[in-house]
């Protein structure tokens, strides 16, 4: 008979045997592996790369703007090329631009949101002004204060923060004919009294003492402020400026405005001052052919010399303003500038290599060679001079106290305007001192206090 159970029993095994060897979803689960999410870590990796070598060969177009000229200028576009070179995927376009619209034609491209990436300035109240609308990128972390001057560094340096590299500084003296010194018996002199004597004395023999074309205003300025800090001490303009003290209406600057106009009555100016033009060399004109003795100007008037009258250089010499009687400034004391200062603006669409373009605008290699080549003293520590006169100007400021900022590049643009009209107006005799330093302070309240 056939054995139904045993059938039962055969048929149940059989079931069992395709049960093991069937597809089953939690074998599938546990012992299959899934590659997914490596594919998509993978993935991710991959295109980061990508990403990142796209940057790095992302082609970029950088602006600067400077206002150097000559041997200066050379030394700029030198730096450009060597950046250039080392960063072949950067492009930059470099506007040298005129030395007096510069200041308005770059307030009102900050202003218009299209500003160049990298900014000549001054340092100071003018760079400041852009600093506190944030329109300037803080480049502490990207720059290596170390390898500058620190008094250069101070002036684009707030609360602590660096927002600019500084190249070159100027120191102002007093230069002079040492033919025509000798001639007349005169030394350079210690004290204002001995320079009022030495005023007189070229008066006298039909000489202008001081070769000035004012016509651009900041060329007189040289004396309000020599004649400001002799008086009333280094910290009186920054008391002013920061109106922590004395103001711009301080008897100090009043008696300096007086003893500009003293010098006016004694003539120690050319006639027609205000309306001569020192950008076409007419006060430099009155050095060379020995109708004025005496010039105080920059440092930069050594280039003049060599450009102009080579043969002229050997006759020029130079000392420091005198200290005035009773004052609190010192004859180690400086009138000077530092330019360039180069900073980068905020709207800049590759502020990290615009911060590169300023290292190597700011770098030992520029400075020197606008030392060497432009005849300016190096705000970056390192330079070997190869210029006498320049090493020795150098050695000036190192052994200054204490160095005065010029005026007009140091106070915002509206005051340090005021200042230079009002200082014009001394020379002319259309105002007084105490008119002309009111207006000064009245500006100022308007203008820094608002």
């Amino acid at each position: 008979m056939f054995n139904k159970k045993l059938l039962w029993m055969m048929l149940a095994a059989i079931l069992l045997i395709f049960a093991a060897c069937g597809p089953s979803d939690s074998a599938d689960t546990e012992d299959t592996p899934d590659n997914s999410t490596e594919d998509t870590a993978t993935e991710t990796e991959e295109g980061s790369e990508d990403n990142e070598m796209e940057a790095e060969s992302e082609e970029a177009t950088l602006t600067l703007w400077h206002i150097e000229t000559g041997p200066s200028e050379e030394a700029i576009e030198t730096a450009v090329q060597r950046f250039e070179e080392n960063n072949p995927n950067v492009t930059v376009e470099v506007s040298q631009q005129e030395n007096d619209p510069y200041k308005s034609q770059l307030s009102v491209a900050m202003g218009g949101g299209n500003p160049p990436d990298i900014f000549h300035s001054w340092g100071g109240g003018w760079l400041k002004q852009f600093v506190d609308s944030d329109q300037v990128v803080d480049i502490t972390d990207s720059v290596d204060a170390s390898i500058y001057n620190e008094a250069a560094l101070s002036v684009s340096t707030f609360d602590d923060q660096i927002y600019g590299a500084p190249v070159s500084m100027d120191v102002v003296p007093v230069f002079y004919n040492k033919d025509m010194f000798e001639e007349y018996g005169l030394e350079e002199p210690e004290t204002y009294q001995d320079l009022l004597d030495i005023v007189q004395t070229l008066t006298d023999n039909d000489v202008t003492p001081f070769a000035l074309a004012n016509q651009t205003k900041w060329t007189g300025s040289f004396y309000l402020m020599y004649l400001a800090e002799r008086i009333g001490g280094p910290e009186l303009f920054n008391e002013a400026f920061e109106r922590s003290g004395r103001t711009f209406d301080d008897e100090a600057y009043v008696e300096a405005g007086s003893k500009i106009q003293e010098l006016v009555d004694m003539g120690a100016f050319p006639e027609g001052v205000n309306g001569m033009n020192y950008d076409t060399g007419q006060s430099r004109q009155m050095l060379y052919t020995e109708s004025a003795a005496m010039m105080t100007m920059g440092g930069w008037l050594v280039n003049n010399v060599r450009d102009e009258m080579p043969e002229f250089e050997e006759k020029l010499g130079f000392f420091l303003f005198p200290s005035v009687e009773g004052g609190e400034g010192a004859k180690n004391h400086v009138v000077g500038g530092v330019s360039p200062v180069f900073s980068v603006a905020q709207q800049s669409e590759h502020p990290e290599i615009a911060a590169e373009l300023v290292n190597e605008l700011a770098s030992l290699e520029t400075a020197t060679e606008m030392s060497n080549n432009a005849g300016s003293i190096s705000a970056v520590n390192g330079v070997e001079y190869e210029d006498s006169y320049i090493q020795e100007m150098s050695e000036l400021l190192e052994s200054s106290e204490a160095m005065q900022t010029y005026y007009d590049q140091t106070l915002p643009p509206e005051l340090a305007q005021v200042h230079l009209d009002t200082t014009q107006a001394l020379f002319g005799l259309s105002t007084t001192p105490e008119e002309a330093m009111a207006e000064v302070e009245a500006s100022a309240q308007e203008v820094i206090e608002e």
